[in-house]
């Protein structure tokens, strides 16, 4: 669709959960549709940790005109998240203070920051209540985190291939992408292209967790002849040159890392399993059996624990990535769900 974002300034202290403080906000976000006049038609949807507020294009084929989900019968906000360099406050952004980018002087952020910043978008947008909240991997953890916050503003949650706490797991694999960043000597430099090759080394090792075993068989097989110049190896490559292409610098891609990392529902509220229990919003909740990331045993405790849950899982070959490509499986699903 390729729509321009609108942006969203405000131009007031915004307070960071670890002490930080931005001199002044900008937020960019797409909408879709119209919304109605009883205002009872909002759909956020949350992006995950590389995409942008384009939810039309890079979600493609969720939101069509004969989905469960549409923009002729709903109003669908999304918001580029906190610390990302398309449009939202970044290490990219200019700092008002100096006149300069910030670059690694922007302030580490979380998952929580990033709420308070899409609660900042809803009060400008007049948008008192939110029909389904909806986001999968890195954007379910912030539809976890605000309909926590406030539980009276979603009518339904749909979270795909996500969880309420960061795992061990997935804490290990964003070290590992550091530790390919921080090996980079550039990656801390004030340059929009500092840290370019950390950042394809480590979109390589994340490749690895939100694919598979099974769906590298399929696609990246070479002949029996082959010693060298390996199908799997080009594609790593070129998944990696990819992302250090898209604006995506080395503090940058590091610093979000650590804001999933502090990804922790929990936290000053008691423990996991009491804050899951107290969700009574109805939710939609999707596994994918393949997903090395989020594995589907996981999935299956968290449901296990939901008040008022859905639980279903999707067959899929693309691991963690058939959150994005298994539109038409997820459509089915939430049309059952919110009918």
């Amino acid at each position: 669709m390729n729509q321009k974002a609108l942006t969203y300034e405000h131009n007031e202290p915004f307070h960071l959960e670890r002490g930080g403080v931005l001199p002044k906000l900008e937020i960019a976000y797409h909408t879709f549709g119209q919304l109605n006049a009883d205002k009872n038609n909002v759909v956020w949807v949350f992006h995950a940790l590389t995409a942008n507020s384009e939810a039309m294009d890079w979600w493609k084929g969720l939101f069509e005109k004969d989905s469960a989900i549409n923009p002729d019968k709903h109003f669908i906000v999304c918001a580029n998240i906190l610390g990302s360099p398309y449009g939202t406050s970044s290490p990219m952004s200019v700092n008002p203070e100096t006149g300069q980018a910030y670059h690694s002087t922007f302030p580490l952020i979380t998952i929580r920051d990033m709420v308070e910043a899409h609660k900042l978008l809803r009060d400008h947008l007049g948008i008192e209540k939110i029909a389904i909240g909806l986001g999968g991997s890195m954007g379910g953890f912030q539809t976890y985190e605000w309909a926590v916050q406030e539980p009276d503003t979603f009518e339904k949650l749909i979270l795909v291939a996500t969880a309420p706490k960061e795992s061990p797991w997935r804490v290990s694999v964003h070290a590992a992408q550091r530790l390919a960043i921080e090996a980079d000597p550039t990656w801390r430099d004030n340059d929009p292209e500092a840290g370019a090759a950390g950042v394809a080394a480590s979109r390589a090792i994340g490749m690895l967790s939100y694919r598979n075993h099974e769906i590298f068989e399929k696609t990246q097989n070479d002949d029996e002849s082959k010693v060298d110049d390996f199908k799997a190896d080009s594609y790593i490559r070129y998944q990696g040159s990819k992302l250090a292409n898209r604006g995506f610098s080395g503090f940058l891609l590091w610093s979000l890392t650590k804001a999933l990392d502090s990804h922790d529902l929990s936290r000053g509220r008691g423990t996991l399993i009491e804050v899951l229990e107290g969700i009574r919003i109805p939710i939609l909740q999707i596994g994918i059996t393949s997903d090395l990331l989020f594995p589907i045993q996981e999935q299956r405790r968290v449901a296990d624990h939901l008040a008022n849950v859905q639980y279903r899982e999707i067959e899929s070959l693309f691991g963690h990535d058939g959150f994005l490509t298994e539109t038409e499986k997820i459509n089915e699903l939430i049309g059952g769900f919110i009918s």
